[in-house]
């Protein structure tokens, strides 16, 4: 028989394969057991005494760390709002009707407007193109409630675009007039009034001064000066209405009669009209004071006469009325009005401007360029004779 060798060979047994959850376990353990020594023991035990204390647990100079602190405000209230509530009842419609005559006959415009109650016996400023300069044929005023009143005119004047209207009523709610002299650039201001008409009465619309001191060009010839820029929204409608500060307080009188663009809104200022308001709260009417000359700007005089006069600014006394403070005071044709007390005069709107502070019987001193010729002149102020 063969001899045969026989070895025993035997397969080692296979590894067994580890499954997905047993490496999610370790992992998970191991992130504990890490999220544990760092936020914890390395924080207490370790930091700053066996290692190096991080930045991020390090405090900060709290000099260097801003602090912002928002106190809520005492009352649910803003300050438009609290505005808008405090002037409302003083601020009014204006309906009026003027006649237009055309080629062969005369038919009826209707017009609408804002103003505001500056006295409880019902007298009301706006603006006077509101009440066309005057010649309306009706006036109506319509009050918070819905009241209807006939009004008139007491007072108006167009080149300043300012006009009071008086009805017959008494306790009305008065708005407080603030002093437009202060205002500065970036202050809040709100307008209330009428735009696009009665549908939309006692609109409120808010922005901030924009400027101050801005003359506007109306035409040729004709400037409004030193009026209040707005961005607060003013539309036809709103003229008359008032222009007011953060304490609710008449800083100016709205007018849309300027065409500007879009965001740009104007007022009057009412110190301007103070001393007229007051004058006809107090006598009922307003009597205007003059000089008693026809003039005009030099550039306007120059170009209509072809003429060069010596100087570039003040007025051109075109003609002296007879029997007038202007007579008396011996000023003569082309004679250039260049200041009344030290106050620049530029134009003829400027002068009629000033001439507001004056009362009957008040002296100014002139100061007048005549050939070339600077000299003054003291004058007598005295009403206007119409």
């Amino acid at each position: 028989m063969d001899n045969y060798n026989f070895y025993n060979y035997t397969r080692p047994p296979r590894r067994r394969k580890r499954g997905f959850l047993s490496y999610f376990i370790v992992g998970l353990i191991g992130a504990i057991i890490g999220g544990v020594f760092s936020a914890y023991i390395a924080p207490v035990y370790l930091y700053g005494k066996l290692l190096p204390m991080p930045d991020l647990f390090q405090r900060r100079d709290p000099g260097l760390v801003q602090e912002i602190s928002i106190t809520p405000a005492t009352e649910d209230i803003f300050a438009v709002t609290a505005v808008a509530k405090k002037a409302m009842s003083s601020v009014v419609g204006i309906t009026t009707v003027q006649q237009v005559r055309e080629l062969f006959w005369v038919r009826d415009v209707p017009g609408v407007g804002s103003g505001v109650i500056v006295d409880s016996n019902g007298y009301i400023l706006t603006n006077s193109h509101v009440v066309a300069d005057g010649n309306v044929k009706d006036i109506s005023v319509i009050l918070e409630n819905g009241e209807k009143l006939a009004g008139k005119v007491l007072w108006n004047d167009s080149v300043l675009d300012l006009a009071i209207v008086k009805v017959e009523a008494t306790n009305l709610p008065v708005a407080d007039l603030g002093d437009s002299d202060i205002l500065e650039v970036g202050d809040l201001a709100v307008a209330i009034g009428n735009p696009l008409g009665l549908d939309f009465q006692r609109s409120v619309t808010s922005g901030v001064i924009s400027g101050l001191h801005r003359s506007i060009k109306v035409d040729q010839y004709n400037v409004i000066e030193d009026l209040i820029q707005t961005d607060a929204s003013i539309n036809p409608g709103n003229s008359g209405g008032p222009l007011l500060n953060h304490k609710g307080e008449v800083i100016g009188i709205n007018t849309a009669k300027i065409k500007t663009g879009e965001g740009l809104g104007f007022a009057i200022p009412i110190n301007l009209i103070k001393p007229i308001v007051e004058e006809v709260a107090r006598e009922g009417s307003f009597t205007n004071v003059y000089i008693g000359f026809q003039g005009t700007e030099i550039e306007r005089y120059e170009l209509q006469y072809g003429v060069k006069l010596g100087s570039d600014t003040g007025v051109v006394v075109v003609e002296v009325l007879p029997n007038s403070p202007a007579e008396k005071a011996n000023l003569r044709p082309l004679d250039i009005i260049l200041k009344i007390d030290n106050e620049r005069i530029d134009n003829m709107t400027q002068l009629r401007k000033l001439l507001y502070r004056y009362r009957i019987g008040d002296k100014a001193v002139l100061t007048i360029n005549r050939d070339g010729r600077e000299m003054w002149v003291e004058i007598i102020f005295t009403k206007i004779d119409l």
